[in-house]
């Protein structure tokens, strides 16, 4: 837990809801602004809404947090909505709802808050600077605000102060070995470094050519003093990762188990650098401050996704006039060939998680 130096003991409210469901990598970015927002209020009680699966991303929370994860399945169509209402009305009666989603479903939701005396926040997405940073004629290749930053904004909105001290879910420490050791055993020597690799995404425009991530594993695995660490999740990513963990010496995939987030994450604490997509795997391991060497495609750091506190020096990139051509990277390649991607040799990775490592202090 982060360390509560409250900066008023005045706050606005009493009980505030804070709602964002979607991707995973999208809640994780919320943490670092809850958990400052908890600590420097603590005469405030928060109720964070969000899916079941990304409620256990909340480890380590401030006293003065409540995490409630539903399945969005369960609750839809009005009628739905208006139930979820009516039971966080009766179990929790906030004062002021914030929403860090800014979809529909949250809008119903805020209506019926607002009928019954709730003061209400949206999130601005920044709809229109996204739109001229990803269209194909005119782009405006400028930096736009980090999500989190729009977060934040949300709750100034409403009146509370706060410092943004956040550092890691395990505090200013490590998470104690003794939580992996079904995972892996402690390192041979000092030296030994601990990579994670988390070659997945979502969307085919944010993927890294396999082939050559796997160049990147070969390369990596023949150095002395290294262990890898596969990431992913579902069944093709399991069976890939699975392949590499046998093909290739000091390597260990965590495709196959169900360790939970929670272990995980204390995993990614005590390693020395990840590589990873921009994807959900980014923002875990930023919250347990570790560096990440990202690899973007039809996506961009402009796009105000870059994990919290990482450097946009370790993210590799081509520059092309036609990047970022989508927010997400759910748009298909314009030419079809995804060189965004494909173009970047695998020396590239190989030289930024080089400099991730030698810039390493333990």
């Amino acid at each position: 837990m982060q360390k509560n130096n409250n900066i008023s003991s005045q706050t606005p409210f009493d009980r505030v809801l804070i709602a964002r469901f979607s991707a995973l990598g999208d809640v994780a970015m919320t943490i670092p602004v809850i958990y400052s927002v908890c600590n420097d209020n603590p005469h405030t009680r928060f109720m964070m809404l969000t899916q079941s699966v990304a409620a256990s991303l909340f480890i380590n929370a401030p006293d003065n947090l409540q995490v409630m994860g539903i399945k969005t399945a369960d609750y839809k169509g009005l009628g739905g909505l208006f139930r979820l209402y009516k039971e966080i009305k009766a179990n929790f009666d906030p004062q002021a709802f914030v929403d860090l989603h800014g979809v529909i479903r949250t809008y119903i939701l805020s209506l019926f808050f607002v009928t019954s005396g709730v003061k209400v926040q949206h999130i601005d997405k920044g709809r229109a600077g996204k739109r001229a940073l990803t269209r194909r004629r005119g782009k405006r290749l400028l930096p736009l605000i980090s999500s989190r930053a729009r977060y934040r904004e949300v709750f100034h909105r409403l009146g509370f102060e706060f410092k943004y001290e956040f550092f890691s879910l395990f505090g200013e420490q490590k998470a104690p070995l003794n939580t992996i050791d079904d995972i892996t055993l402690p390192r041979a020597d000092a030296d030994e470094k601990w990579i994670a690799i988390a070659p997945f995404a979502k969307h085919k425009g944010k993927i890294y050519p396999l082939g050559k991530m796997e160049q990147v594993v070969d390369a990596l695995s023949q150095r002395p003093g290294v262990k890898l660490f596969f990431f992913g999740a579902g069944n093709e990513e399991r069976d890939i990762l699975a392949q590499w963990e046998t093909k290739y010496p000091n390597t260990t995939s965590l495709a196959a188990k169900r360790y939970g987030f929670a272990k995980e994450l204390a995993l990614l604490s005590n390693c020395d650098v990840m590589v990873s997509m921009d994807s959900a795997n980014m923002h875990l391991s930023s919250l347990v401050n570790l560096p990440v060497v990202s690899i973007w495609g039809a996506t961009h750091p402009y796009c105000g996704f870059l994990g919290f506190r990482q450097e946009e020096s370790n993210a590799v990139q081509l520059n092309m006039p036609c990047r970022p051509c989508s927010v997400f990277g759910n748009k298909p390649c314009a030419t079809r060939d995804y060189y965004c991607l494909d173009g970047i040799r695998p020396e590239m990775i190989l030289n930024a998680i080089e400099k991730v490592l030698s810039n390493k202090i333990r």
